[in-house]
């Protein structure tokens, strides 16, 4: 059985901790070795393994190290000469077991935020970085719109019971946000109600259950009416296909709200 921790990290970053049964552990989105080590000290665990989402460097600037701390341990991630120290580079539909770890996961390429961002799925988890976050999504970088728009389809698509781990705690911003779109939902009041308390008693927001983001997270609901009529007030036209609703929740959070 698959154990996840979350690692905090800088101010709002979660490095996510994976262990089993076996003294052996992998990290996903290493961006500061110094409280991964720690951790791995506290815990007594070994790294073997290290998961990378994306190339930013708030999730890959502790890899050297960790690799350099533990010799041998491999790492996974997308194919980008902007990630340095990759021995396992990864790509869309992909399965790979975790040197150390007995999970099997899955490779999904989710552009969007980043143009070579992935994902890896296992064990009904979902450790997506900053494609999907907690009601919410990340920014477009280097990807495009129409990108990062198919990426949440296709997360949106998966089953509801899977377990959203994204990398920062923005959950409350965000929920701020999608109460602009749907000021009257009742489900996102007991969200932020959910969300307040836990903060308030210092417990990470994350993971989520799809079930939840679909119900919620305004960029994975692109087709409902009530979010359609938002994003066609805030642009003053109609828009016809889902790209189109997303790009302009997308901007309009951008623009006016971040």
């Amino acid at each position: 059985m698959l154990d996840v921790q979350p690692i905090p990290a800088f101010s709002d970053n979660y490095i996510w901790l994976l262990s089993e049964s076996k003294g052996a552990a992998a990290v996903v989105d290493p961006g500061d070795a110094d409280p991964v080590l720690a951790r791995l000290r506290e815990t007594g665990l070994r790294l073997t393994a290290i998961l990378v989402t994306h190339h930013h460097q708030d999730h890959t600037g502790g890899i050297e190290e960790l690799m350099a701390a533990y010799p041998g341990v491999r790492s996974y991630g997308p194919r980008d000469r902007r990630i340095r120290g990759l021995t396992d580079p990864v790509g869309e539909g992909e399965t790979f077991q975790p040197a150390g770890l007995d999970t099997r996961l899955g490779v999904m390429e989710v552009p969007g935020h980043t143009s070579s961002h992935i994902a890896f799925l296992g064990d009904g988890r979902l450790f997506c970085g900053d494609t999907l976050f907690a009601a919410g999504c990340g920014r477009v970088f280097d990807g495009t719109f129409e990108q990062l728009a198919h990426s949440l389809e296709r997360i949106g698509a998966l089953p509801g019971s899977t377990l959203c781990y994204c990398a920062h705690e923005y959950t409350l911003a965000n929920l701020g946000f999608a109460a602009w779109v749907e000021p009257q939902s009742a489900a996102l009041s007991a969200r932020i109600e959910t969300a307040q308390q836990l903060r308030e008693q210092g417990e990470p927001t994350v993971p989520s259950g799809l079930d939840l983001e679909l119900g919620t997270n305004p960029f994975l609901r692109t087709r409902e009416p009530s979010v359609i009529a938002a994003a066609e007030a805030y642009t003053g036209r109609g828009l016809s296909t889902a790209s189109e609703v997303f790009t302009a929740l997308r901007r309009w959070k951008d623009e006016k709200y971040d």
